[in-house]
């Protein structure tokens, strides 16, 4: 296995806190700590015979014993692998025995239940998992794949970012398991996934080592476009900072430990000597990887000569190169260490004082603190670590809460391309609990570097988000990232994105065009200022003047056989109904009034009426003149002059009552009404009944029926002042215009269905006045000849 040096740098932070505690006058005094090394090269097998080691004092297993009268061991520094940790903190746990690592996150170690004596100087996934997804919350990533390692590390974690994501509103497309054994993994096909997922964000929980086949991959498969969330296992690798990966780990946003300096520790490694250092093993390897050379012994002697490095002399000094060993620029996994060297340290210390603790044993147990019973000594001691707090240069504060974790703090690091063209891995936020600010999260996003053209924020969604105007509809069977969008129904707005429904507007409001305001719905009722309200209402002032002059001409032309030959009253009553015919189109015309509402109608109902009974009296009394002249008829009696206006007040009185009975059960009534026309107020009347309404409607079209049928039976009796032609015409126009108004009523919208009614009152008045009196003006007015006593006789001769 290749050598790492930061590896070594760590070893030599936990020597460099030891002589640093050693040599200080307050901590600890007149006491002396020393330690053990025991390196189990990364074998879960070893790391279990090393701590049966530690505990039974020997340099072989004896499971269950402690060799040692007053065993040396006081706490254990160790592993950095959750996996091993786990194992160890399982048998120290039995013992007592404080277990502190430097290294280890998974949740799984903050139960105390199972692991009573461990604790860490790092913080446990959980943090890093909620932290990653107020990540993914902040870029709006909300559709991302995941990949972990098989292992006690990987697994819990992702299950934690998993349950975090989703929280967050966020959704996971996949989630995969890498581990170290290629032969128990199908990257071709994991990697298939991965590239044709829409998911462009992967976050990734795993150390380097693991991650490496997959890149290989992907590589292989041509994946571009995606970007990586890496967990603090490989989010400061040095592994995969090579020149191949560029393309796809550049941009690489993710938590790597709290980094930080150490006053004097970059003197003490420069001070390494090979000879003279614990472990000449691993100093030797230091000094091949740092210097290219090689120290001749019987082990390497071929190799040496095989690859022509020259020899280690072991005078070469360390400051004179620059690498991972004696780079403290941004110390991490090395400051841990030195803060769990001081934690073991300040416990200690606290106990040899014998300050104020909850523990389950008294002081008085160790009056001789210089000899502690094993199970005591560890006991107690583990209750100082519960309480400890290690003030540390840097200005913070290390203590552990409940289930043995330290405040969490994480530095954001973001890989970019330098200048020189090697990956960096710079900080660009941090995430750190204890802020005196209170804002957790912090990230300069001026600071970050994306793989993208135009250094935008990298997009993964599942779907584009809704925009205003849109809700979102969910596809069915999958994630609630993945949806549909579609507009909002007419009458609704949504004014937020991704809103899961819209919302309708005020009754008298209306969505804007992009559907995302409520507007004032604009008011619409036939006015005098619209240009057809203006038309109809100008219109109806001059057609009433039309039967006014025709009702002065008939005055003036009073004494004339045509004027006299038609019953002269009845003409002047029908000609003044006509007129007011005319002008109850103005009660329709203009803003509806509850008064107007109440009365237009009726209005309208009685004027036509009476106009049309003037008809049906003409008739009848025609009919009834000519039949009553036969002998024996018994109609003389019904020829009197007050005949005429008794059918007249008869049938408008019927009128009156249905009227009267409908304006006091079911008035019309004023209203706004929304739903004629979509997004318009149509401000009308409400004519309340509808059969009220029809029942008046057609009232008077059974008066002008027998007024037709009548006058159409009376058309062969003498023509010469017979008005049975003109009143049959008049009748049939009457009734055509109001049989078209019916259906074209019922199409009609707003104001359009009262200029529908005003047209028709309009035009059969006007079918009243052309068919009934224009003749007769054109014979007074063009024909004075034809309007004499004389010329009527002769065709009444004619005739006979």
């Amino acid at each position: 296995m290749r050598f790492r040096l930061e590896f070594f740098q760590q070893f030599q932070t936990f020597r460099f806190a030891v002589e640093e505690i050693n040599r200080s006058p307050d901590l600890l005094p007149n006491s002396t700590l020393g330690f053990y090394v025991y390196d189990s090269c990364a074998v879960l097998q070893r790391e279990l015979a090393g701590t049966l080691w530690m505990i039974s004092g020997l340099d072989r297993v004896i499971p269950n014993y402690c060799c040692l009268i007053h065993p040396a061991l006081t706490a254990v520094i160790g592993h950095s692998t959750s996996t091993f940790s786990i194992l160890m903190a399982h048998i120290m746990g039995l013992y007592k025995i404080p277990q502190i690592s430097y290294y280890s996150t998974s949740s799984l170690l903050s139960d105390k239940t199972q692991f009573p004596s461990f604790f860490r100087t790092v913080p446990s996934d959980d943090f890093q998992s909620r932290g990653l997804a107020q990540m993914v919350l902040h870029f709006k990533w909300k559709w991302v794949g995941l990949v972990a390692s098989n292992d006690d590390y990987g697994s819990e974690a992702i299950k934690v970012i998993r349950q975090e994501v989703m929280k967050e509103g966020a959704c996971v497309a996949y989630t995969v398991y890498i581990s170290g054994n290629l032969l128990y993994q199908n990257l071709p096909t994991i990697v298939k996934m991965i590239k044709e997922s829409s998911a462009n964000v992967i976050i990734a929980f795993s150390i380097d080592f693991y991650l490496t086949p997959l890149l290989n991959e992907m590589l292989k498969q041509n994946v571009t476009g995606k970007t990586f969330v890496a967990s603090e296992a490989w989010s400061i690798s040095d592994i995969l900072v090579v020149e191949k990966y560029f393309s796809l780990l550049t941009g690489t946003i993710g938590f790597a430990f709290y980094s930080s300096t150490i006053p004097g520790f970059q003197e003490f490694l420069n001070s390494i000597n090979v000879y003279n250092t614990p472990g000449i093993y691993w100093t030797q390897k230091l000094w091949e990887e740092a210097f290219g050379c090689t120290f001749i012994n019987q082990n390497n002697l071929t190799d040496t000569m095989n690859n022509f490095k020259k020899q280690c002399t072991g005078e070469e000094h360390l400051n004179s190169v620059q690498n991972n060993y004696n780079d403290v620029s941004r110390l991490r996994a090395s400051y841990n260490i030195y803060t769990a060297v001081y934690v073991i340290a300040k416990a200690l210390h606290d106990l040899s004082h014998c300050q104020a603790t909850d523990g389950p044993l008294v002081q008085d147990h160790f009056s001789d603190r210089g000899h502690f019973e094993p199970w005591q000594s560890f006991l107690q001691l583990l209750n100082y670590f519960k309480k400890v707090r290690v003030k540390l240069d840097s200005n913070r504060e290390v203590f552990f809460d409940k289930d043995g974790n330290p405040p969490a703090i994480y530095d954001i690091v973001n890989w970019q391309l330098g200048s020189d063209g090697t990956i960096k891995q710079v900080k660009v936020g941090s995430y750190d609990t204890l802020n005196s600010s209170g804002d957790i999260f912090n990230i300069n996003t001026k600071l970050m570097w994306w793989a993208t053209e135009s250094q935008e924020i990298p997009k993964s969604v599942c779907s584009q988000s809704c925009s205003n105007g849109f809700k979102k509809s969910l596809k069915e069977g999958e994630p609630v990232c993945c949806f549909h969008c579609f507009p909002c129904a007419q009458g609704e707005i949504s004014n937020q994105t991704d809103s899961i429904e819209c919302w309708k507007c005020p009754w008298d409001m209306w969505p804007n065009s992009k559907r995302d305001r409520c507007f004032p719905k604009p008011i619409e009722f036939l006015s005098y200022e619209d240009p057809l309200g203006l038309t109809l209402a100008a219109t109806s002032a001059f057609s009433s003047m039309v039967p006014m002059s025709i009702f002065h001409l008939f005055i003036n032309y009073k004494d004339t056989p045509i004027v006299r030959a038609n019953n002269f009253h009845v003409s002047c009553i029908l000609l003044v109904s006509v007129a007011f015919c005319f002008l109850c189109a103005l009660a329709f015309i203009g803003y509806p009034q509850p008064e107007k509402c109440l009365l237009r109608q009726a209005t309208f109902g009685l004027v036509f009426t009476l106009c049309v009974s003037c008809i049906l009296a003409k008739t009848v009394i025609v009919v009834f003149a000519f039949m009553a002249t036969k002998p024996g008829s018994r109609l003389k009696k019904w020829t009197t002059p007050y005949m005429p206006y008794m059918i007249i007040t008869f049938c408008t009185f019927i009128q009156l009552i249905l009227c009267l009975i409908w304006l006091t059960i079911s008035p019309p009534f004023f209203q706004y009404n929304i739903e004629a026309k979509p997004g318009i107020i149509v401000v009308e009347c409400n004519e309340n009944s509808q059969f009220a309404f029809w029942c008046m409607l057609g009232y008077l079209g059974i008066l002008a029926s027998v007024s037709f049928t009548v006058a159409f039976l009376a058309r062969r009796l003498p023509d010469n002042f017979n008005e049975a032609k003109l009143i049959t015409f008049s009748m049939l126009a009457f009734l055509s215009v109001w049989v078209y108004f019916i259906p074209a009523s019922v199409s009609a919208q707003g104001k359009y269905t009262v200029a529908m009614e005003i047209f028709a009152i309009l035009a059969s008045s006007w079918a009243l006045v052309v068919c009934m009196f224009l003749p007769k003006c054109f014979i007074i007015l063009f024909r004075p000849n034809m309007n004499s006593r004389e010329n009527l006789m002769r065709k009444e001769r004619v005739r006979k």
